[in-house]
């Protein structure tokens, strides 16, 4: 009997795919636990950071900006290192960034040295193991499932990052690679590559409709969420509980990705999409009025409000991109959709710290958000490709 070679393409037994998938879905949850958690961890020590080396507020949420923008702007190299070179090349470099941005950081002392550490290396390797690669691995193997796969992707916050590196480098990667056949063997058939280029969709009104709905969210979300702990400080709330009930919002964002994504199934794209914004839109009311009533109940809301909706639209908007532009050139176009996402989180945060700097005041920066969360919802409403 002929034995079929490692990472050949055989059809695997039917109880593989679901295994495997479950393997991939793992990893790809650790991965995210450990970018997200290593971002989002900057905003505890903001203030702390601002007023013990006397830097202004938007020279210390410069390096949170720093890091959005690179990993944006490496989004569309990514996307073709995937699709040239494969997930293994990919996520392997991003923890190599990641482990020796933080040996540098130990020793910063200066303002420039955590912009090149914590900002620029930080953020390629956070990118790198992050939202492109994820969803197209994860887009091989759940199929139609995908949003569901993301949204526990997207729930994932903090980790430890050399200590993955080398059982990484060892895992079947041509098998991870490879995706289940049930799913790419069908769409093949079906979709084909349906010829996309990045030229060619940078010429269809859904690539920046998506563009735009990315951008002027992460602008609204973004210029309010590094300085969040710093804002319930000012407001009257004790340092350690604002801390704490801004940690909270990891756990209510894994019930807000997931409950979206249920409603995904149950009521349709659209109208989940809508009701996330709604809800983001209710928490900004929420924690603008605790500046006048800093009660537990406003705060309890904010953080189920806007903390469950912060990233639950992510999977929802990487489905629809995947859907639309699914061919072999997909990592490189859904790369460079991202980009609007880590502009608009470079442009909010570092905007949120200038205007506090020159208003002495959370007002200006709350109106931007809420207008930006606005203007970011408008494609779901207006936009053909996106309304179905």
């Amino acid at each position: 009997m002929k034995t079929k070679a490692f990472g050949e393409d055989a059809s695997p037994a039917p109880a593989q795919p679901a295994r495997v998938g479950l393997v991939v879905l793992a990893l790809c949850f650790a991965l995210s636990v450990l970018g997200r958690g290593l971002a989002e961890s900057f905003t505890v020590f903001l203030k702390p950071i601002s007023e013990s080396l006397g830097w202004d507020r938007a020279e210390v949420v410069s390096i949170y900006s720093l890091a959005a923008l690179t990993g944006g702007l490496a989004a569309p190299l990514i996307g073709r290192l995937f699709d040239h070179s494969g997930p293994r090349a990919v996520y392997a470099l991003g923890l190599l960034l990641l482990g020796t941005a933080f040996l540098i950081a130990a020793s910063a002392w200066q303002l420039w040295q955590f912009q090149l550490s914590l900002g620029l290396c930080v953020g390629a390797g956070v990118a790198l193991i992050g939202l492109v690669p994820n969803s197209i691995l994860l887009g091989r193997w759940f199929g139609p499932k995908l949003p569901t796969a993301m949204s526990v992707i997207y729930s994932a916050t903090g980790a430890v990052a050399l200590a993955l590196l080398v059982p990484l480098l060892l895992l079947p990667w041509r098998v991870f690679a490879r995706g289940a056949s049930h799913i790419t063997r069908p769409m093949s058939i079906e979709l084909g590559d349906d010829g996309w280029t990045l030229l060619r969709a940078l010429r269809h009104h859904a690539f920046w409709a998506l563009f735009a709905t990315f951008f002027f969210t992460a602008i609204g979300m973004f210029s309010i969420a590094p300085q969040v702990v710093a804002y319930l400080i000012d407001a009257g709330f004790p340092p350690l509980h604002a801390a704490t009930a801004w940690g909270f919002s990891g756990v209510a964002l894994l019930f807000g990705m997931l409950g979206v994504s249920w409603l995904d199934g149950v009521i349709g794209r659209r109208p989940s999409v809508l009701f996330s914004y709604a809800l983001s839109i209710s928490g900004i009311l929420m924690l603008w009025a605790l500046q006048w009533a800093p009660n537990i109940w406003l705060l309890t809301g904010f953080v189920i409000c806007f903390g469950s909706m912060i990233g639950s639209r992510g999977p929802l908007l990487s489905a629809t991109a995947m859907k639309i532009f699914r061919g072999k050139r997909l990592g490189t176009i859904y790369g460079t959709i991202t980009i609007g996402s880590s502009l608009g989180a470079a442009l909010g945060s570092w905007a949120g710290g200038v205007i506090h700097d020159v208003t002495h005041s959370y007002n200006t920066l709350l109106v931007l958000a809420l207008v930006s969360v606005v203007i970011g919802m408008i494609p779901f409403l207006v936009v053909p490709a996106l309304r179905n």
